[in-house]
């Protein structure tokens, strides 16, 4: 007995269960952010802070005006309009300022505490080690 009716479901079926299952195996941690993407990523999130005050300022100044266009046109048609309520000043954050870069930090004269240098040739030569100490081979 063939039933057609069941060859997609059970396709469907199949396809669900592998992909509940695989994803997790996929799942991978991320190497940690190098000092270079750390400072990009801190000059994003300043900036990012900047413009949000910026807009807070346009914002607080756009609902002076609303609020001053209002009553001078309660005003207009001899409407009696309540007192705006008293809010802070609107405070401008001026120009963008990035952070100052950290300093290198100093090179040492010696270079006795520095790290290795990378290498650009393989450690090794085909000279043996007898070969090159200078002592004969025992």
């Amino acid at each position: 007995m063939n039933m057609p009716i069941l060859r997609p479901l059970f396709g469907a079926a199949l396809c669900t269960a592998l992909g509940l299952a695989l994803p997790p195996t996929a799942q991978a941690k991320l190497p940690a952010p190098t000092p270079e993407a750390k400072a990009k990523a801190d000059e994003a999130k300043a900036k990012t802070a900047w413009s949000d005050k910026v807009a807070a300022y346009q914002l607080c100044k756009s609902m002076d005006r609303v609020a001053a266009r209002y009553a001078q046109d309660a005003k207009a048609i001899g409407k009696d309009a309540r007192p705006a309520t008293a809010t802070p000043a609107c405070t401008d954050p001026g120009p963008y300022q990035a952070a100052a870069a950290a300093p290198a930090p100093p090179l040492e004269a010696a270079g006795a505490h520095s790290p290795a240098k990378t290498a650009t040739s393989p450690p090794s030569g085909k000279a043996t080690s007898a070969e090159q100490t200078g002592t004969p081979k025992k």
